[in-house]
């Protein structure tokens, strides 16, 4: 049986950013929608099964009203909290279950959720959230073709997907957090509303990956380097103090800042990156998440064995080569 599997977070494009920045709202209605026609692209490319996060809004089942697809979509057992929480344990449940592919509605927070539920399936992440580096947009009708592709073995995986860099983020030596696209220092004790957006309080950044393009916290190294996702290096920024570049960069839809780099060091795999504040937050794709206390010791460390992500152009570009949807008449 080929199973493919959907994490639709029904809080992503809500956060704070909406009220101090110029961010879209991105309604529930609208993943309905999509869902709607991830299903049937996933059908349609040859799942036989499909199983789905339960959540508040019952995204999933909304979407069934309307269609009839001629394969299970199943719904996997586990209590509703309504936190971050749900997608990652659904995404541990579904590995368990047997999915081989793991389409992600949301933004990078719920990526990144997914990903401490497991590393070992293929996700493919739909942006429906904020500030979007590490999902894509697209079209669900064709990135469910994709994933229904490698979740029924009909393209192999390691033609379709990418093995992406994250951040190991330890405390006191011990790994105790995770990130897929930055990692932010910030010189504060509250969490607030979590969101980051007073460049002031981060003396330190450290990303992943970096493009001219990006939008967030990565959109700064943007505007210094190009890193790719797969690349076995990241960078880490210091900010503040006498700086000698000053770098513009959209750091939220509509909000600019105006950051001063006074540090420019390439990480390599495996490296520990000290952080100078303490105490101190560290906050994960772009919110505030864990906690430096007083006398501990912090790092950020670069990992190679990120999450393999699935490549929708590529997939689909294999797809066509291989004659997959097309037939002699």
């Amino acid at each position: 049986m080929s199973i493919a599997a959907i994490l639709a977070n029904p809080a992503s494009g809500k956060d704070i950013r909406r009220l101090v920045a110029h961010g879209s709202v991105f309604d529930n209605q609208e993943k309905v929608r999509m869902v709607r026609r991830l299903i049937l692209g996933m059908e349609r490319a040859g799942v036989t099964k499909i199983l789905f996060m339960p959540d508040s809004y019952a995204i999933v089942p909304r979407a069934l009203n309307s269609i009839s697809p001629s394969i299970p979509v199943e719904a996997v057992e586990m209590p509703i909290r309504g936190n971050q929480t749900d997608t990652t344990v659904a995404a541990g449940l579904m590995e368990t279950l047997g999915a081989k592919c793991l389409v992600v509605l949301g933004g990078d927070g719920t990526s990144r959720a997914a990903c401490k539920g497991t590393l070992a399936v293929p996700l493919l992440p739909l942006s429906t959230g904020t500030n979007n580096v590490f999902p894509f947009m697209g079209e669900a009708t064709v990135a469910g073709l994709a994933a229904g592709l490698v979740a029924s073995g009909r393209l192999p995986r390691e033609k379709c997907c990418y093995r992406s860099c994250m951040f190991d983020v330890l405390l006191n030596d011990e790994v105790v957090d995770m990130a897929l696209v930055d990692a932010a220092v910030y010189d504060d004790v509250f969490f607030a509303s979590k969101a980051v957006w007073h460049m002031e309080k981060v003396p330190q950044l450290f990303l992943t990956r970096c493009a001219a393009d990006a939008i967030g916290l990565s959109s700064i190294g943007g505007q210094l380097q190009a890193i790719r996702p797969e690349e076995p290096r990241g960078l880490a920024l210091k900010l503040g103090g006498g700086s000698p570049v000053m770098v513009t960069a959209p750091i939220a839809p509509g909000m600019f800042a105006d950051v001063p780099i006074s540090g420019i060091t390439e990480m390599a795999p495996g490296e520990i990156f000290p952080v100078s504040t303490n105490p101190g937050l560290i906050a994960l794709d772009g919110e505030r998440e864990v906690e430096i206390p007083s006398g501990a010791h912090a790092g950020i460390r670069l990992n190679t064995e990120g999450p393999m992500v699935v490549d929708v152009r590529e997939t689909m570009a294999l797809a066509r080569e291989e004659c997959v949807f097309r037939q002699p008449s």
